[in-house]
């Protein structure tokens, strides 16, 4: 027996409460299979495929692309009818893609009318938004279009079993009003759909007068007074959500909530840039700059773990972190992320370049999974790439410091005691005093100048 099933927009964890429509997978009138991805969000967070747990028919779909919608909406309705042969009815309950089941999804069909039919051509492919149905309104007076085998089939069964196929409430309202049992009605919308054609046709052959839902006038609003144009334009609103909402959020909670403070000093970077050429002349995967960096500051954040901590502040403690789950910004079309490599404590250089080069490619992508844009402990930022020298980072709450690399240039140094032209860069150290003093954010910053400096210092904690 066939039953219509609404999808709702599901929980996407990591606190998110809603997504916005960015392609949708399926068409109304498409065989879905169970989990198979029916449309694609962005979340603040991430791009997700999300997918239908139920196998069936789609008979209408909620939301444009563009749309914002809250978790808990509603994304899409699916016939569940009787399986036919190979095909799979059961909802697997699976939130996201990769979660669950693992069978492949089926190949997508269209639910063609059947012979005799008139429902014009594209009429399946109608996407009603989530606040307004058009194809569920019809035109007063429109003939009904014959129903096919199929979709009486599936229309008689959700009668009898589940609920009756009606998406609007007009529709609903227009049939309460009148006295009319939708029950009795079989839609000749897609599977069955009952329509507002429907429900008049059927009040005009049983002789009862349509009496249409009362919709209140809207008052009169007298012409507006011209008044002298402004002397400056409204400008350009553009709305702070998806990613750019969320960076917003979090940095401004960051500047209320963590008394940071920033201390910087130049380094003479030659050295590490000689160590890196020679790493990379023996063959074998690059060694990314980054990858260094990144080394000497786990190196740094075991001899200071103070700065590798997070203020519980409800508690009025600071906790030290067991784990260092290294953030680096990356500058994406979508906005700013901060993809995070797990135990960066854990991996050497070669490691941490191969981690550094497979997030980078899914944030410019637009792949990356919440999960890796969580949970970071510290924020290695490298903002030289955008040719500048310095820089006072805000701090990625909830961390405690954010180490900030400017870019690497040619300046005059005193190097053994003669003036040189060396490689120096500029490092800086944003940090939130609640959890050390200056002498502990000094030592930290110190101690990454003297690796960068001489990258045999990193040996003593190899």
């Amino acid at each position: 027996m066939a039953q219509v099933l609404e999808f709702k927009l599901p929980d996407l964890g990591e606190g998110l409460t809603e997504a916005e429509i960015v392609r949708w997978l399926v068409e109304v009138g498409d065989v879905v299979a169970v989990d198979q991805p029916v449309v694609e969000v962005e979340t603040a967070k991430a791009m997700v495929e999300v997918p239908c747990p139920y196998g069936g028919v789609v008979t209408a779909r909620f939301g444009e692309e563009g749309t914002e919608l809250p978790v808990g909406s509603p994304l899409l309705t699916v016939a569940v009818g009787a399986p036919s042969s190979g095909e799979e009815t059961e909802g697997s309950g699976n939130v996201l893609v990769g979660y669950g089941t693992g069978a492949p999804p089926a190949r997508r069909r269209r639910v063609r009318p059947p012979a005799g039919s008139t429902t014009p051509p594209g009429a399946h492919t109608q996407t009603p938004p989530a606040h307004h149905h058009p194809a569920a309104d019809g035109h007063p007076g429109a003939p009904a279009r014959e129903p096919g085998p199929a979709r009486e089939h599936i229309a008689a069964a959700v009668r009898a079993d589940g609920p009756v196929p009606v998406i609007s409430p007009l529709v609903r309202r227009l049939a309460r009003e009148n006295g009319l049992d939708l029950r009795t009605l079989v839609g000749s919308g897609p599977d069955g759909l009952i329509l507002r054609s429907d429900v008049e046709h059927a009040l005009r052959s049983a002789g009862t007068p349509v009496r249409q839902p009362e919709t209140p006038l809207a008052p009169h609003t007298p012409e507006p007074t011209p008044v002298a144009p402004a002397l400056t334009t409204a400008g350009t609103r553009i709305p702070l959500r998806g990613i750019r909402g969320t960076v917003a959020d979090k940095l401004s909670r960051s500047r209320r909530e963590i008394p940071d403070a920033t201390c910087w000093v130049d380094a003479d970077a030659t050295e590490l840039l000689h160590a890196r050429r020679a790493m990379n002349a023996t063959g074998g995967p690059k060694i990314s700059l980054l990858a260094l960096l990144a080394r000497i500051c786990t190196a740094a954040l075991a001899r200071y773990p103070e700065l590798n901590s997070t203020v519980d502040t409800e508690a009025r403690e600071i906790v030290r972190l067991d784990h260092i789950h290294l953030g680096f910004a990356a500058q994406t079309e979508r906005g700013l992320v901060v993809p995070v490599v797990r135990d960066a404590h854990t991996r050497d250089a070669e490691s941490l370049s191969a981690e550094f080069a497979r997030l980078t490619e899914a944030a410019r992508t637009g792949t990356l999974t919440p999960a890796q844009l969580t949970g970071g402990t510290f924020t290695l930022n490298n903002y030289g790439v955008f040719g500048v020298d310095g820089s006072t980072p805000i701090i990625n709450h909830p961390e405690a410091a954010m180490l900030g690399v400017g870019r690497i240039v040619p300046k005059p140094w005193v190097y053994e005691g003669e003036l040189a032209v060396r490689q120096v860069v500029q490092l800086s150290l944003t940090f939130d005093h609640r959890v050390c003093d200056g002498g502990t954010a000094g030592g930290f910053l110190r101690h990454v100048a003297d690796c960068v400096e001489q990258p045999a210092v990193l040996l003593r904690s190899l």
